[in-house]
Order: structure tokens, then sequence, then C-alpha cells
């Protein structure tokens, strides 16, 4: 594993390159707002942005591409098809109308947003039939639990290649992460902040200190120090670059481990267990 700027890749079981760092867009607003934070992100050097059919932004998301001075092949787009839409038939159709709002040819990710039961593995089957027929280069899934992922494994052609996950200090999920691991599905955090309770946190603030960095920089290096791809949202053009300033320094073992122990397998966002939406 080897981390070295900001366009680094992890590389998944299918031999893409996935940028290990990118921009979630959740809840910025389409237009104008999202619009502009995906420019920011693609001018300071980012090359992943992350939406998703229920954020509503897909539209925006798609007008920055094509405003950014960045070749569309340079981008790695990622959206997901919401549980709603879940089943083989509808699937396809949601995928097709993210492509259209997006204005996009191909994604280069597309996830399945929540393990919607009796829905999850008829929507797998879709996402594997759109790789087969090259309009996505990559497929998985989101907020998968391991039963979860065995389940879809059980009789699928293609094994997930990412799982997008609440991941951070207080839900590291080390069982889940050495599962992924083992079966080549790479592993990426979502709500890496901890829906902001890291900068109320002691330990942060001193490690913050030690390294001369922001917490969020010491939070999102850590992300990457466990092979983990982030996408930290922001609309505010400062931070997103702030955000991306983590190639200048490097957490000690000994760091890195208390982060690890800081682990309370307490969430912010749903059970993926039991979710109702």
């Amino acid at each position: 594993m080897n981390i070295t700027d900001l366009q680094g890749t992890f590389k998944l079981h299918n031999g893409v390159n996935m940028p290990y760092f990118g921009l979630g867009v959740y809840l910025s607003e389409d237009g104008e707002e999202v619009i502009n934070a995906v420019k920011w992100a693609l001018e300071a050097g980012y090359r992943h942005i992350d939406t998703a059919a229920i954020y509503k932004n897909e539209e925006g998301v798609g007008k920055a591409i094509q405003q950014s001075n960045v070749p569309r092949e340079d981008i790695f787009v990622v959206s997901k098809v919401w549980n709603a839409d879940q089943g083989y038939d509808s699937t396809i159709k949601a995928f097709e109308a993210s492509l259209e709002r997006l204005q996009l040819d191909y994604l280069d990710l597309y996830l399945i947003h929540w393990p919607v039961v009796g829905k999850f593995k008829e929507t797998w089957r879709a996402l594997e039939d759109l790789y087969k027929e090259k309009k996505i280069r990559a497929i998985g899934v989101s907020n998968f639990l391991q039963h979860h992922l065995e389940e879809v494994m059980e009789d699928a052609a293609v094994i997930p290649m990412v799982n997008q996950m609440e991941f951070h200090p207080y839900l590291v999920q080390q069982e889940l992460l050495d599962f992924c691991k083992e079966h080549h599905i790479q592993y990426e955090a979502w709500s890496p902040m901890m829906q902001g309770k890291i900068f109320e946190m002691d330990a942060f603030k001193a490690m913050a200190k030690k390294y001369n960095k922001s917490i969020a920089q010491i939070v999102l290096r850590w992300d990457l120090q466990k092979g983990v791809i982030t996408i930290p949202k922001s609309t505010k053009k400062e931070r997103i670059v702030a955000n991306a300033a983590i190639f200048d320094f490097e957490l000690s073992s000994e760091d890195m481990e208390q982060l690890d122990q800081m682990d309370k397998a307490h969430r912010f966002g749903p059970d993926p267990d039991n979710f109702d939406f």
C-alpha cells in the first residue's frame, strides 16, 4: 500500500485504479452549491467524486464535470442505487436515470446504497449485467455487513469490488475490515468525521497539535493508513483544499493504534441491520 499524493489510487480486484481520496457530496444542494464544490475539488487536484441518486444533486455534479478542464476519463465518478429502486428491472432504470442526470456515458463505480432485504441480490444481478455491458467500470455495495456480503457472494458471478461503510475511530469494525481484505473488497469510509464529534475530543486535539495538523487531517490520514478510501464532504473551498493536505506527514504506529483503540462500535448513522427507508 503506497500513499503518495492526492491522485494516488488503490487497485480494485478487477484491476481498476480507484483514487483513495475523494469528495463526498451528501447534503450538498443541487445547483450552484454542489457545482462549486465539485469544481473547487477538481481544481485542487481531486479526481474522485461520490454522489448518489438520493442526494438529488447528480445533475449539478454532471454540470461541474462538464465545466471543469479535467478530462472525463481522469475523474472517478461514483453513484448509488436507492432503496426504493432496488430489484432487477428497477435498478437498470435507476442506473440509466442517474447516467442521464450526470450527462455521462458510463460510471466508474456504482453501489447498492443499503442492503434491502429480499431485494439486494436481484439488485446485485442487475449491477453484474451493467458491468458486463461495460456501462460501469466497477461495482460494489454500501452499508453491507459480513452476512450481507456472504449472502451476495453465495451465487454472485462478480464479487463486490468496494464496500462503503460508516467508518471512524468510534466504529472501526476491524473484523469486517479483515473480511473485506481477505476477499479483496476495498473498504471505503463515509462519515469519517463522526458528524463533527471528532472536533470536540481531547485525544484528537492533542494529536493535531503534535503533528501540527488539523483534527480533520489526522482522521483522514488514519483512514488512508488503514487502507480505507475516504470521501470527506464539504462545500467550502478552503476546507476542500485543507482536507486534502495530508500527504506530507505520517501517523506513527502508536498513534494509529491509539485511534484504533477508541472503537466503541458506536454508530452515528443507521444500523445496516435495522433501517426503515
